[in-house]
């Protein structure tokens, strides 16, 4: 299979499709900084072990994608009775995953089951 452009100048379909800047990117990192103490810059907190600095990344993954609800994934409410106009919503809920924010309790004694590719 070949890929062909049709209708733009091939470079402004690759800038469209991969993004021109690195907006995106630099938020992720600093979101992640933000939240995981070993990736702070200047501090005495970071790790000498590598299998620490990945466990504690994989930790921050989970709590922002099922723990916090997001602003910008906000949905508005079919019940605007005046006191609450929006719904949050974490990542894991706009994809689909879950319907709910999880607590950081059910996070730490749930069992995740492993996936099957059948």
């Amino acid at each position: 299979m070949k890929a062909k452009t049709i209708y733009a100048d091939e470079r402004e379909v690759l800038d469209k499709l991969l993004g021109a800047s690195t907006t995106y990117v630099e938020r992720t990192n600093l979101t992640s900084r933000h939240m995981n103490g070993r990736l702070v810059r200047k501090t005495l907190g970071y790790s000498k072990d590598l299998k620490m600095l990945m466990a504690s990344s994989i930790w921050e993954d989970v709590v922002y994608n099922l723990g916090r609800a997001l602003k910008t994934l906000r949905v508005e409410s079919p019940l605007s009775d005046g006191k609450r106009r929006w719904l949050g919503r974490s990542p894991a809920m706009a994809a689909g995953l879950t319907d709910h924010i999880w607590e950081i309790e059910e996070l730490l004694t749930t069992l995740p089951l492993p996936s099957t590719n059948t």
